[in-house]
């Protein structure tokens, strides 16, 4: 485990539960596709309000987000609203940040008021443990890329590309992911084997020593549950990039389901 990983204690009531979703990546791949996409999240959001303790996002909310001092991205308000008012009515409100909007400042905070988490959480909950994480970066292999993730996650880089106007920053964002999206193909859609999983290969490396109950993680666009030893979990959120799957907590267990209204 990282050593900058937050760690959370949340009690939970009687009756309520604990949400997780994430992967929405709005404003993917045009302004009417994501309208749509998050209107079913909007309808999430009030769907799950009635009796959630706390909601989980759990990285790539949005498919690129870079904060300025006095500028945030165009767009989302709907969804960034309900978020407002989820917190405003007393709901917990945790971020991830994914390897798509990792370059926020303050605006998550203290707008939405959500605790930001940039790596990992250790989240104690009921008596179960949960190691949450977006999930980039995470397992063996992929050299080159975690370079990339220091790279970008570094101070100096995200003060660089603000001195680039919005207009251009914004446009060699989106180019960046449109060949980053070309270059994985098919790969973020389909199960690539046990040996092959990045994150299942980490979480199978992890529960033979640590206390985790649960391993849930975002970035894989796959719905995973999987059996790890002794009984624990590995669970992936998906995207709702194709569906509305998310996973919530009863106090004793974890189950992923689709949201269908």
């Amino acid at each position: 485990m990282q050593h900058s990983d937050l760690h959370i204690d949340l009690e939970l009531p009687k009756g309520k539960h604990i949400y997780f979703a994430g992967d929405f990546h709005l404003g993917y791949p045009d302004v009417s596709t994501s309208a749509l996409r998050e209107q079913k999240l909007v309808a999430w959001l009030d769907d799950v309000k009635k009796d959630a303790a706390a909601i989980f996002l759990m990285g790539d909310q949005f498919d690129f987000w870079f904060e300025y001092p006095y500028l945030t991205p165009k767009g989302h308000v709907r969804f960034l609203g309900k978020l407002a008012e989820l917190n405003d009515s007393g709901i917990k409100l945790f971020m991830f940040r994914g390897n798509h909007d990792m370059w926020t400042r303050t605006y998550w905070e203290q707008e939405l008021g959500a605790t930001v988490i940039g790596d990992g959480c250790r989240l104690n909950c009921s008596g179960k443990l949960f190691y949450l994480h977006h999930g980039d970066g995470l397992g063996p292999g992929e050299h080159m890329y975690k370079l990339l993730r220091k790279i970008f996650r570094a101070p100096w880089s995200s003060w660089l590309f603000a001195r680039l106007h919005p207009n251009l920053g914004f446009y060699i964002a989106t180019l960046w992911s449109s060949k980053s999206r070309k270059a994985q193909g098919t790969k973020y859609h389909q199960f690539l084997g046990e040996e092959n999983e990045h994150l299942l290969k980490f979480a199978r490396s992890q529960s033979s020593t640590q206390p985790y109950d649960f391993y849930v993680f975002g970035h894989r666009h796959l719905t995973l549950d999987i059996l790890l030893t002794g009984g624990k979990r590995y669970i992936n959120t998906g995207t709702w990039l194709n569906g509305q799957p998310y996973a919530v907590f009863d106090g004793l267990n974890v189950s992923l389901q689709q949201f269908t209204g």
